[in-house]
């Protein structure tokens, strides 16, 4: 073959797979392989920390691998003056998150959860750190109970009085799934650790069972997380921080943040809610359509016990003495207990209602007699 052939096909075809003549010729003699060549696995300049590392460092860190590498660089800075200047801590930043993937503890598992329409509704408790509400100018301790459906978005709050509690719980989930106008298939939870304390077992199991009906009622499957894994409620605690700054945010606009009731506020916070369910209403009406239909009627959401009224005109209700009027003394009475209130029935007729106190205390709280008759 013609030599001067050759070259002109060598040049077009380093022209066309884009390397220069003299790089052609190279790869025709074998000289350039196009293989990489194998990472160094050599270190080109000094271990700054090679003397302390296996002596000080490493035992530190495997006794406490969450040792931050500004702390570990000041107690070599304290044991060894001017040896470990500040400008070697990204380098012990480095070294200790080597370490760490190639010996340190494990990491939690986290798998993100991928919502189905309908499927799951999750509680829980909040409270507005850092802000404080007063009712007639009176500090107002509370906190929020907050329902939301996973997939989408769409939630609701109740002020509660008195803290976590079963009954809490069940007046908050029953309010917000009649507000819903739908029930989803599964109800998610912390633990429900608060609605147990100060209960004996037999309380404790009281609680457990009424919870489950509750449930049934419903035709809820009743679930929870694993006690003491954050994540796993993350489709509510992010959710929390965004509704409490909506919160805030509608304090700074209204200027007080002292409310005539807590009926008032709870109408404020309902306003602040159903503002954040507007930007998720799309999301839900389609949601609305994977979920169950609501029961004829609504279930117990309160505690009840048996009390006698004694010749004091008083009676005791969780370790609390009321005032009741003098026409109820030596009465026995069904107590229905909620979180912010306390209604008494003689038979089926509700004949007297308190507002519920918190600790051991004496209550003269007004009479507020009820004229109609209904049976519960």
């Amino acid at each position: 073959m013609d030599s001067k052939l050759i070259k002109k096909t060598q040049v077009a075809s380093a022209a066309r797979t884009g390397v220069s003549v003299s790089s052609a010729y190279r790869v025709e003699r074998g000289l350039i392989t196009g293989d990489k060549p194998p990472l160094r696995n050599w270190k080109t300049r000094h271990d700054p920390f090679a003397e302390v590392w296996d002596s000080l460092i490493r035992p530190q860190l495997e006794k406490h691998p969450n040792l931050l590498s500004i702390t570990l660089l000041e107690q070599l800075q304290e044991k060894f003056p001017e040896e470990y200047p500040d400008k070697l801590q990204r380098t012990l930043q480095r070294r200790i998150k080597k370490w760490k993937i190639m010996n340190g503890p494990s990491k939690d598992v986290i798998f993100h959860q991928e919502h189905v329409p309908g499927r799951m509704g999750i509680s829980d408790f909040t409270t507005l750190k850092g802000v404080t509400i007063t009712i007639v100018g009176q500090d107002f301790p509370h906190i929020l109970y907050h329902f939301r459906l996973a997939y989408s978005g769409w939630s609701f709050m109740k002020v509660i009085q008195g803290g976590e509690s079963y009954t809490a719980l069940a007046n908050g989930l029953q309010e917000a799934l009649w507000r819903l106008g739908a029930v989803p298939k599964e109800h998610r939870t912390d633990s429900l650790s608060a609605a147990f304390k100060n209960l004996n077992a037999e309380e404790a199991s009281d609680t457990t069972t009424n919870y489950e009906e509750f449930c049934k009622h419903y035709n809820i499957e009743p679930t929870r997380n694993n006690k003491g894994v954050a994540h796993e409620n993350g489709s509510i605690e992010s959710p929390h921080g965004h509704i409490k700054r909506r919160i805030e945010q509608a304090l700074l606009l209204r200027e007080s943040n002292n409310f005539k009731d807590a009926r008032e506020y709870q109408v404020f916070i309902d306003g602040v809610v159903a503002s954040h369910n507007r930007r998720n209403a799309k999301e839900a009406e389609f949601e609305k359509g994977y979920l169950q239909k609501l029961p004829s009627y609504k279930t117990t959401d309160f505690t009840e016990m048996v009390v006698k009224v004694h010749s004091s005109s008083t009676v005791e209700i969780k370790n609390v003495t009321y005032s009741v009027p003098s026409k109820l003394c030596r009465e026995t009475l069904r107590a229905h207990i909620y979180h912010d209130r306390i209604d008494l029935y003689f038979g089926c007729e509700k004949v007297f209602e308190l507002a519920r106190v918190y600790g051991r205390a004496s209550a003269p709280s007004p009479p507020i007699w009820l004229n109609k008759n209904s049976c519960h």
